[in-house]
């Protein structure tokens, strides 16, 4: 009988010293796991919430063209809207298919939306006229009703791109194709402004690469930020 005794005595020791070290221990490990998986979800809460900071670089100069189906565009087709301009030709053979593929994200990104546009400028409007452009528009599948394949006087384009936008773009009989210009994307926002976000080094970027994928990530997000400032 006093062996019994001294059997239930010898395990109520033991569990109450398991109690005393352990219990709390597991206690304190459960309530610091609860309390990182709030902290870790109120994390992906903020970062999904915030949003690029994006910095005006200047205003669009004015500006009128005639797009694929022969209608009248300007500023103010584009007010109240934000868009992405590209100065193009039809017959390039290097750099603006590669372009107008990555530009097709856009399009994709945002279907049906009216408050996004597209303006894509001609810099060889000599032989780019709207029959031609439409013809390109169609071979691309450039459907979304604000992208405007846009042609007129060249000198008036060459004015907006190399003044107005400060994206090169000039006649090289020299190069393949006869023209050279730039691969990059401006965003302008519903008033007209061009805009853009900072790099690492807290530098703007004032364009997007129009011939890497990766960029049109970061296009999309900024539409979609400056969409949000409406």
């Amino acid at each position: 009988m006093k062996k019994q005794n001294y059997s239930y005595i010898g395990i109520s020791f033991v569990v109450l010293v398991f109690g005393i070290l352990f219990i709390p221990k597991i206690l304190n490990r459960i309530n610091n796991e609860e309390i990182v998986d709030k902290d870790r979800h109120h994390l992906e809460r903020k970062g999904s919430s915030d949003q690029i900071e994006l910095v005006t670089i200047g205003k669009v100069p004015e500006f009128q063209f005639i797009n694929q189906t022969k209608d009248t565009i300007n500023n103010k087709t584009y007010l109240g809207k934000v868009y992405v301009a590209e100065f193009f030709f039809t017959t390039c053979p290097s750099i603006c298919p590669i372009m107008n593929q990555n530009m097709l994200k856009v399009q994709e990104a945002f279907p049906g939306n009216a408050q996004v546009g597209i303006a894509s400028f001609t810099i060889n409007p000599e032989y780019d006229t709207p029959d031609v452009l439409k013809e390109y528009a169609e071979t691309y599948g450039m459907t979304q009703p604000n992208w405007h394949l846009l042609t007129g006087d060249r000198a008036e384009i060459y004015k907006l791109a190399n003044s107005g936008f400060n994206l090169y773009v000039g006649a090289a009989p020299d190069v393949e194709g006869g023209f050279e210009h730039s691969g990059f994307f401006a965003l302008i926002d519903a008033e007209g402004y061009i805009r853009s976000r900072k790099d690492e080094n807290g530098n703007p970027i004032i364009y997007y690469d129009g011939l890497e994928a990766e960029n049109m990530i970061l296009l999309i997000q900024d539409i979609n930020t400056l969409l949000n400032e409406k």
